[in-house]
């Protein structure tokens, strides 16, 4: 996951998620491995980024490439409806409001992702105290940037492996199987799921299941958020 930054003193490269489950988790269970997630952070890439991390006051940065080709596409479209929506794209960007806040109907939102406005991407604005500085660290910085994402993190556990994984809020319990591996999608039966703080109140996955904290759902169920998971599946 790429995270474009903008005004905010971080450092570029991969940064380690200092993930408060993964670490109970791993104290929980002294697995062999201990995985967390890893994030990339890039300064003012804002076209290969996933998300856009910027300060208020470098705004502009960002929007004025979109207020450019939002101006000369609505110029240019002989489409009243399409017309319609531009402005009401460009009316946002000129208020300093990026194009992912505004609210668009689908059929609207087909007109806008033709033009791939850089500010479409979710885009986080971080506003600074009152010297002009940000004191953030990635750490601060990266459950935010998940919010405006719409993303979240499931978790496996066990002697062998603890691990985060990062999908968008809304995946199926099908879809997260995926996520670890193709073969268990393919081949899945049920997901035996957990919270995380009642794992963490158990001695394992055993306990748990005889204390019936666990809970066995079909292919199509929503994962919440904070979950641990393991898959039951066919070779």
């Amino acid at each position: 996951m790429r995270i474009a930054v903008t005004g905010l003193d971080f450092s570029e490269g991969k940064v380690k998620y200092e993930d408060a489950i993964v670490l109970a988790l791993a104290d929980k269970f002294s697995p062999k491995k201990v995985t967390p997630y890893y994030f990339e952070f890039i300064y003012d890439d804002y076209e290969s980024a996933n998300i856009v991390v910027i300060a208020r006051n470098r705004i502009l940065d960002l929007l004025i490439q979109d207020i450019e080709k939002v101006e000369t596409r609505r110029d240019r479209t002989a489409d009243p409806n399409e017309r319609a929506v531009l402005d009401r794209v460009l009316d946002d960007l000129e208020r300093e409001i990026p194009v992912c806040a505004g609210r668009f109907e689908k059929h609207e939102e087909s007109y806008i992702r033709t033009l791939s406005p850089l500010s479409f991407k979710p885009t986080l604005v971080i506003d600074s105290d009152p010297s002009g500085v940000n004191n953030l660290g990635p750490n601060e910085i990266i459950p935010q940037a998940m919010a405006v994402a719409n993303l979240m993190f499931f978790y496996t556990a066990g002697k062998k492996e603890v691990r985060a994984w990062l999908v968008d809020r809304g995946t199926s319990a099908q879809g997260c199987a995926g996520k670890i591996h193709s073969d268990l999608a393919q081949g899945f039966v049920k997901a035996e799921i957990i919270s995380v703080d009642d794992l963490l109140e158990c001695h394992n996955m055993q306990d748990a299941r005889q204390r019936g904290l666990t809970r066995l759902v079909d292919r199509d169920f929503i994962l919440p958020e904070n979950t641990v998971l393991e898959i039951r599946f066919n070779v």
